[in-house]
């Protein structure tokens, strides 16, 4: 039973369908594993057993009775501890909100849960989501799978480290800085930024903030497609809300890449980048050219991107957290805490500088995949670095000030509101994960799913397990 933990989302469903194996036993080899291996890496913090029984039960009744199976029939999934679940501990990180139980559930968990998936739980992330180090005062760090001392990324760390480990078969998570992508190439899955607005989200105090994003992660492109089905539709909670069909996703991932232009570009413009993260992408033009693509070594100017993303997102610390930082300051994180500072502190000419920079950056990426169809990039600067670190304290000899430093390869994509993915890749010297990042025109999603898929058809890195995986 331990090898269904291996099987893809897809047949996982199918094999339910068919009746050569139940939901309940499917959860029963899940739930076997978190138990054997979770304690290794800390990355399942909260536990809804029986409640995931009774979703497997009812998963199991709906095929006796032949009932239509909803496209994620039967699946265990874990939702990230930023996620509202109702009647599950919902802690965010934070000590604050350390033994909040929600009465609803998120628009993310109420339509992976009617699309028939089963939840067993929650997944680690740093303080409210703070940065690519998975570690809070609340559950204490998540570590990285294929080296236990090493961090496994942020902020959908425990995600990406369950689903790596084969404790779960999908997982969802959220991405403002790098957050579904930084983890995903850490533990070696995959993990997709939406288009903003494409993944509806509620309940949300910023609804029409563009930063941020939920989003999908699995261990394979077609499953992470599979996930896209069920979250993508719009919704009228959410006022971004993309009117791009669902069914999109449900096409086939295959495609002639022949004469179709990609960028590529290993530092992303200038980036500080460790020399083991460089070596490891070294094959990716090849790989690309295999793939037929026309492969032009270029880097988009992203310069606008700091004031871009960095203004924006620390005037939405200030929105988000303001409150809390007054009235409970012990209970506010060192980076959260100075994001919320340096948020109150902003002007209106800060604000309108960055929307003119903000603006600037689209027009310039717009016209940049004009000539591209494809930009495919590093997705982190380092590999996975000492979990007892918050951050890497340099990246490629360049000294970091503060801890968005070393991701600047994610949130600068972020600033531009294109859909990006993480697909594994490659490995270091010493067998840490590097993952491509691939960026995609307005809107194409689906688009960026069909290059990570040929990627990973490619390499086959996705299929190389960690060390803890507990077969």
């Amino acid at each position: 039973m331990s090898d269904l933990c291996f099987l893809s989302a897809g047949e996982l469903v199918a094999m339910m369908a068919r009746r050569q194996v139940s939901a309940r036993e499917v959860l029963d080899a899940h739930l076997d594993r978190i138990e054997r291996v979770n304690p290794a890496v800390n990355a399942v913090v909260t536990l809804a057993v029986d409640h995931a029984k009774r979703l497997a039960d009812r998963a199991d009744e709906a095929v006796m009775r032949g009932e239509t199976l909803g496209v994620l029939h039967g699946l265990p999934v874990l939702h990230k501890d930023l996620t509202e679940t109702k009647g599950i501990r919902t802690t965010y990180g934070s000590t604050v909100y350390a033994d909040f139980v929600p009465d609803f559930d998120s628009l993310v968990v109420e339509r992976l849960v009617g699309a028939g998936a089963v939840t067993m739980g929650k997944t680690n992330t740093p303080e409210w989501g703070t940065g690519s180090q998975t570690v809070n005062r609340v559950f204490g760090p998540t570590l990285n799978p294929y080296d236990l001392s090493r961090t496994c990324g942020g902020s959908s760390g425990g995600a990406a480290v369950a689903l790596a480990t084969g404790m779960a078969p999908i997982a969802d998570g959220s991405d403002m800085g790098g957050s579904l992508r930084n983890p995903a190439s850490f533990c070696n899955v995959v993990g997709l930024r939406p288009s903003i607005g494409r993944v509806p989200s509620w309940p949300s105090r910023a609804p029409q903030f563009t930063l941020g994003t939920a989003g999908p992660m699995a261990r394979t492109v077609p499953d992470v497609a599979l996930l896209m089905r069920v979250l993508s539709p719009p919704d009228p909670r959410h006022p971004l809300s993309s009117s791009v069909p669902p069914e999109r996703f449900a096409e086939s991932l295959r495609r002639d890449f022949t004469g179709v232009v990609v960028a590529w570009t290993d530092d992303l413009g200038g980036l500080p980048v460790d020399p083991r993260v460089t070596r490891a992408m070294a094959p990716g033009p090849d790989v690309l050219a295999s793939l037929g693509c026309a492969v032009r070594r270029e880097a988009p100017d992203l310069s606008a991107a700091e004031d871009a993303f960095l203004v924006w997102r620390a005037w939405y610390y200030a929105l988000m957290l303001g409150d809390t930082l007054r009235d409970r300051p012990a209970d506010v994180g060192e980076n959260a805490a100075w994001n919320v500072r340096v948020g109150l502190e902003l002007t209106g000419a800060d604000l309108a500088r960055a929307e003119r920079a903000r603006t600037a950056l689209y027009h310039r990426m717009r016209e940049f995949l004009e000539r591209n169809e494809f930009l495919v990039t590093l997705v982190s600067q380092v590999p996975p670095f000492d979990v007892r670190l918050p951050y890497p304290p340099e990246v490629g000899g360049v000294r970091s000030e503060t801890y968005l430093d070393w991701m600047r390869a994610c949130w600068s994509i972020s600033a531009t509101g294109l859909p990006a993915a993480s697909v594994p890749f490659g490995f270091t010297d010493d067998g840490l994960p590097v993952g491509l990042q691939v960026v995609g025109r307005p809107g194409d999603d689906f688009g960026v799913l069909q290059l990570a898929h040929a990627i990973e058809e490619a390499t086959g890195a996705g299929r190389r397990r960690p060390p803890v995986s507990g077969s």
